[in-house]
């Protein structure tokens, strides 16, 4: 069966880093839109970041802007975001997405054909 696997989450001090991993089974991930979503306790999921299938474009949330970046590996059947700078409020469970069809013009929306379970992202002092 198709499937996303994320992996890299855990519990950090604001100002650290994490670096998040989607890694894919069962398919290739070389054809396929890839976005990362969170969705914190009691609030609506949002999008974070998206990468096309040749990694040529990006696209990121204004709250994250500067601070993480999305990057691929398709060698590695591997997408990865890293998160510098944390605060608090980037506390989520993050979600990673892929569909051949999404593309990152369409971002933040979140229509996409398969998801990860999520890893859960704790930022704190």
């Amino acid at each position: 069966q198709l499937q996303l696997v994320e992996s890299g989450g855990g519990l950090v001090q604001p100002g650290g880093s994490l670096r998040l991993s989607c890694a894919a089974s069962g398919f290739t991930l070389d054809y396929y839109t890839i976005g990362w979503f969170r969705q914190a306790p009691g609030k609506e999921r949002e999008g974070v970041s998206c990468i096309t299938s040749g990694g040529g474009s990006t696209n990121y949330a204004d709250s994250v802007k500067g601070r993480f970046t999305i990057s691929r590996d398709n060698a590695k059947n591997t997408v990865y975001l890293q998160m510098n700078s944390l605060k608090p409020e980037d506390t989520a469970v993050y979600y990673c997405a892929a569909d051949p069809y999404y593309y990152c013009s369409q971002f933040p929306a979140d229509d996409c054909d398969y998801w990860g379970q999520g890893t859960q992202v704790t930022v704190s002092s």
